[in-house]
């Protein structure tokens, strides 16, 4: 029996312990609450301690949420509620850069609301450099040094090539920004527009004397509709004269051209000679029907003798007129040659 006590006493101590260990456990996991509902209470954040709870029970960065409403409360934004910030991160949003956006855009005096920046960060879009863009404009070389091209090349109406380069200013456009066109929409219109005022330029002279028609000309179009950004202005930096195209595009023309007429002259030669072996052809044709005729000639004598129409004396003055014929030939083509020779 007295040994009951002192196993009570054990006892005592053991549940003392433990108890004091589960306060110890308590306190821990309840000051990561406790210490983050401070900070919002004396930033006037207006977040509850069964906020912080439910946040770390659907896994929300409460830190960041907090953070981002102090940051905006002390902005004077106080439109955005908590569930709203947790809202965007459960969505797959970046809520601290949505928060600075915001607070930049309320410096500014942009007209950009929560949803409005939700959207934009959603949609993929850098929010915070949208802002900045909007509050300080930023420059784009047309055409992009990353590009395979360094000039916009274009030609006059006189044929000379002319190669620019542009500095465009542009500043966002936050209303358009969501469904709005790129910046690589920009650049290519901006590059056909200077292809389009060369172009229309009579001379190279003319551009070179006033660059400044191009930017006048480009920025008269309104390029910048429907797209992200609101352009500014449009600077030509550079003008080169390249090649000349107009007498390279000539000279191309008159070699086709010879070629072409080079090729009609072979056929007509071509054609020429056919027509001469078809002549010869002709001619041996012609001249095998006289041989045939003339081969008639004396069957037909011998048809004469035996019918009694041609008699010998006949036959032999035939002959001397041929062999005189003959003589006659040879000696005019004798008389022929010395004339040639002399």
């Amino acid at each position: 029996m007295s040994n009951f006590p002192l196993a009570v006493s054990n006892i005592t101590v053991a549940i003392v312990v433990v108890l004091g260990i589960a306060a110890l456990i308590v306190i821990v996991v309840l000051w990561q609450f406790v210490s983050v509902w401070i900070q919002a209470f004396f930033s006037r954040a207006d977040i509850s301690i069964g906020s912080l709870i439910g946040m770390k029970i659907r896994k929300v960065p409460m830190r960041v949420v907090v953070n981002t409403k102090i940051s905006l409360v002390k902005a004077g934004i106080h439109e955005v509620s908590t569930d709203d910030l947790e809202s965007h991160y459960l969505a797959g949003g970046k809520v601290a850069n949505v928060g600075r956006a915001m607070i930049a855009a309320n410096r500014a005096q942009l007209d950009l609301d929560w949803k409005k920046a939700c959207a934009i960060d959603l949609a993929g879009r850098d929010i915070i450099d949208a802002v900045n863009t909007s509050v300080d404009p930023k420059v784009i070389d047309v055409p992009q040094p990353t590009s395979s091209k360094t000039t916009i090349d274009a030609v006059s109406r006189d044929g000379i090539q002319l190669r620019a380069k542009a500095r465009v200013t542009v500043r966002t456009n936050i209303a358009q920004l969501i469904g709005g066109a790129t910046e690589e929409t920009v650049i290519a219109r901006v590059g056909e527009g200077i292809v389009s005022a060369i172009g229309s330029a009579t001379s190279y002279k003319e551009v070179l004397e006033n660059p400044d028609k191009i930017s006048k000309a480009v920025l008269a179009k309104g390029l910048d509709s429907g797209t992200s950004f609101e352009i500014l202005s449009i600077d030509i930096a550079d003008v080169d004269v390249g090649e000349n195209i107009g007498a390279k595009l000539q000279a191309d023309q008159a070699e086709a051209d010879k070629r072409r007429f080079q090729a009609e002259a072979e056929k007509r030669r071509a054609m020429a000679i056919a027509v001469a072996a078809e002549n010869r052809a002709k001619v041996e044709e012609n001249r095998a029907l006289v041989v045939l005729a003339e081969a008639e000639v004396p069957k037909a004598m011998a048809d004469a003798f035996r019918s009694g129409h041609l008699g010998i004396m006949d036959y032999y003055r035939m002959q001397n007129i041929q062999a005189d014929t003959s003589m006659r030939s040879s000696i005019g083509d004798g008389e022929q040659g010395d004339e040639k020779k002399s």
